[in-house]
């Protein structure tokens, strides 16, 4: 044995020449393990704590009840921008409707109005009935037949409506165009105050009368105020 071995040791720990046993304690794996899922449980708790913080200063944390009013006037506006557009839309419908809104001069009723209906088309008695139900709706009938050569066979759309240039004659052009749907308008060198309804082959029949009496109603009558429903410029309950 050699004089560097303890005094009883031997085998494995005896020590031979310039060579010593290596003596160090056996690896705890539990203890490691236990370890990094404490390193990675604390790395997800911090890295969550980041996220909540950064949506509180961010403005994106769920909705609150102080939010609620911010929509309310953001609905409440809608009903101010869709009375601009049908006041728009009425302001498009000529000078006559702008003259009754200010109170000028009003609109001439059917009755005033002298209408000569004209068949632009190849389909025969068109003229004859459309004067007549006219005729039943308070308009006064001029002549009936044939439309001019010019224009036979050669309007797509409904109707032309034909007058001398005017005030009076868009007045009484806006009236009569109550009554149907998808005309032009063009005036002519004319004297007096009749206006030509000349039917095209678009022209299947007048509006309903509903229809009608109420468009009229429309163009004569001022926007309702807010408030009341079923009419224009009425805003809704709710949104």
């Amino acid at each position: 044995m050699s004089m560097l071995t303890p005094p009883g040791l031997g085998g494995k720990y005896r020590i031979k020449g310039d060579r010593y046993p290596r003596m160090r304690r056996p690896r705890r794996w539990g203890r490691i393990v236990a370890a990094s899922l404490a390193s990675v449980l604390a790395a997800a708790v911090l890295g969550w704590g980041a996220l909540q913080v950064i949506g509180i200063f961010s403005g994106s944390g769920p909705a609150k009840a102080a939010d609620r009013p911010a929509e309310r006037a953001k609905c409440a506006s809608a009903a101010p921008a869709a009375e601009a557009r049908t006041s728009g839309r009425k302001a498009a419908e000529g000078e006559s409707a702008g003259k009754k809104a200010a109170g000028g001069d009003a609109l001439p009723e059917p009755g005033d109005i002298t209408v000569n209906v004209l068949n632009a088309t190849s389909r025969s008695g068109l003229a004859k009935d459309t004067a007549g139900e006219l005729k039943k709706r308070g308009f006064k009938i001029g002549r009936i037949g044939n439309a001019p050569a010019e224009f036979d066979e050669k309007i797509k759309k409904a109707a032309f409506l034909v007058g001398a240039p005017g005030a009076s004659t868009s007045d009484r052009m806006h009236v009569l165009g109550t009554q149907l749907a998808h005309t032009e308008t063009r005036y002519d060198e004319r004297d007096g105050k009749d206006v030509d309804l000349i039917l095209g082959n678009g022209f299947a029949h007048l509006a309903k009368k509903k229809a009608a009496t109420a468009a009229l109603a429309e163009l004569a009558g001022p926007a309702a105020g807010p408030g009341e429903p079923g009419k224009p410029g009425a805003s809704p309950s709710a949104c």
